[in-house]
């Protein structure tokens, strides 16, 4: 880098997966400009996600539904663009709604059209796929995962800067998701896991829901739910992943008003409950960060989870593994089920396969580990034990 250090601000109006995905993009901007990232996000969770990172200086939450005229935050983020008008802007939003709110944030902040990038507009597939590779043709088929959609958008250079002041970094970036953990949440999550009587076991953490598997006041399994898998083989997968971990405990992951349905599961698989604990985001962060593995559908927790090199397996419905798999900067396996070609809904995946990918996972024989599992509940010796928790 042969200009002076300039701070990169990324705008993304995200959810808690889009927010952890974007560490990937963070990275790239840090070591191109010499200055860590300033965040614009709406909701409180950019500012979990980033309250200890080397690649994030500041983070601006805004209030997802509050008009920008009551918001405190939005007038925040107003006076620091106005104050950093020489920085290089990108914009990763891609939701038309949310990009109205953003367009009139810069508007209004003075902002220089040629500080600012979009993804949206400046990182087409064709372009995606000349980046990675320069010399072999474009397909419109392919899906594009959306980390490397970020990494590309990082090096792309704002009009009002010369992309030769600022280059691509040697050695190249880590091209994955990274999440860090302060110090004062582990010590947190310790004390935590102390107090329910869990220290030296292992966890083995288990995230049945999605942001769309149970809405409105009263809390109901939807069938349109794509992303849902039936109680029964939640409960099915949990006395075969006892039967072969029985010193571990199994930690059922969810928002908390996924509560009820993380009960049902409890329930249905006869397994007294260890503990039912509120579990916020740094806490999960921090269980991720030490726990034996995971076992996910595909939504936020599980590329937290990549993100702090926790080996799991996710489970996948309409959406892609080639667009969406999580991913992980140390190379700690990530075990993808389900997803076109393969299936167009979770509850087309049976119970076995994401036995066997858990399995897999850890290095075992699957078909031991069933025999195992199966022995256990004819002689009655299963007696797993099975904690639930919350987190939002």
């Amino acid at each position: 880098m042969s200009a002076p250090p300039v701070q990169p601000i990324v705008i993304w109006f995200g959810r808690v997966g889009d927010m952890i995905l974007l560490s990937a993009l963070l990275d790239v901007l840090h070591r191109r400009y010499g200055r860590p990232c300033h965040v614009i996000g709406a909701g409180p969770w950019p500012a979990e996600i980033y309250a200890s990172h080397s690649d994030v200086a500041r983070v601006t939450c805004l209030r997802r539904y509050t008009a920008f005229l009551f918001d405190p935050a939005w007038w925040r983020a107003l006076a620091a663009l106005r104050a950093a008008r020489g920085s290089p802007v990108y914009v990763c939003e891609h939701d038309p709604h949310k990009l109205v709110r953003i367009r009139r944030l810069l508007r209004l902040s003075g902002t220089d059209p040629a500080h600012c990038l979009f993804l949206i507009r400046e990182v087409s597939l064709p372009e995606l796929h000349r980046a990675e590779a320069p010399s072999a043709p474009a397909s419109v088929d392919a899906p594009a995962h959306w980390v490397d959609r970020l990494v590309t958008f990082g090096r792309l250079t704002p009009a009002a800067f010369d992309a030769a002041d600022y280059p691509w970094p040697s050695p190249p970036p880590l091209c994955a998701p990274r999440l860090e953990v302060s110090a004062a949440a582990r010590a947190e999550c310790a004390a935590w896991i102390e107090a329910q009587g869990w220290g030296g076991r292992p966890l083995v953490l288990v995230q049945p829901g999605n942001r769309r598997t149970m809405r409105g006041g009263r809390l109901r399994l939807s069938s349109a739910d794509d992303k849902a898998w039936p109680i029964e083989r939640w409960a099915g997968l949990l006395r075969q992943v006892h039967a072969h971990l029985p010193q571990a405990v199994i930690v059922l992951c969810g928002a908390p008003r996924e509560t009820l349905l993380l009960g049902w599961i409890a329930a249905a698989a006869q397994l007294p409950a260890v503990a039912a604990a509120e579990l916020p985001l740094p806490r999960l962060l921090a269980l991720c960060a030490r726990a034996d593995s995971m076992i996910s559908v595909d939504t936020g927790p599980a590329h937290a989870a990549a993100a702090l090199s926790l080996p799991l397996v996710v489970m996948f419905g309409p959406h892609a593994q080639q667009q969406w798999l999580p991913r992980s900067p140390s190379g700690s396996p990530v075990v993808g089920v389900g997803g076109p070609p393969h299936s167009s809904r979770l509850d087309q995946i049976p119970m076995e396969t994401v036995f066997a990918a858990w399995c897999a996972l850890r290095g075992c024989d699957p078909q031991a580990a069933a025999a195992a599992a199966a022995a256990g509940t004819a002689d009655g010796a299963l007696k797993p034990t099975t904690a639930h928790a919350t987190a939002p």
